[in-house]
């Protein structure tokens, strides 16, 4: 089953790379977005509580589609590229083994405990 998430997730991403060429942006942005979704990790410095809630708001896969049709529907580019961001980072993510986390510990996440 997990390959089949992971195939899943390799599919989403590969759609975020698709959306974003439909943009009229320099492709080489992609590369230098892909991991700013990961300062959300800030939080962390507070407790893990916090550290969960601005992890999991960020990389929520709802909140990159919605910004993305928001942005569609309001025609901001800007904000449809921010939808395609946060979406194909979250899917690398879970391909990754990276998932939402529990306001326990960083690595206890919805995929399982992260180094298990």
């Amino acid at each position: 089953m997990k390959n089949i998430l992971k195939l899943e997730e390799l599919s989403m991403f590969a759609f975020s790379i698709f959306l974003f060429s439909t943009l009229q942006i320099a492709w080489w942005w992609y590369p230098v977005l892909l991991f700013v979704p990961d300062l959300s990790m800030v939080g962390y410095l507070v407790n893990p509580k916090v550290g969960a809630w601005t992890y999991n708001s960020v990389h929520h896969k709802a909140v990159g589609i919605s910004l993305y049709v928001l942005g569609i529907a309001l025609a901001n580019t800007p904000l449809q590229l921010t939808g395609i961001m946060l979406f194909g980072h979250s899917s690398m993510d879970r391909i990754l083994g990276y998932g939402l986390k529990y306001p326990d510990a960083f690595q206890h996440t919805h995929l399982g405990v992260i180094g298990k």
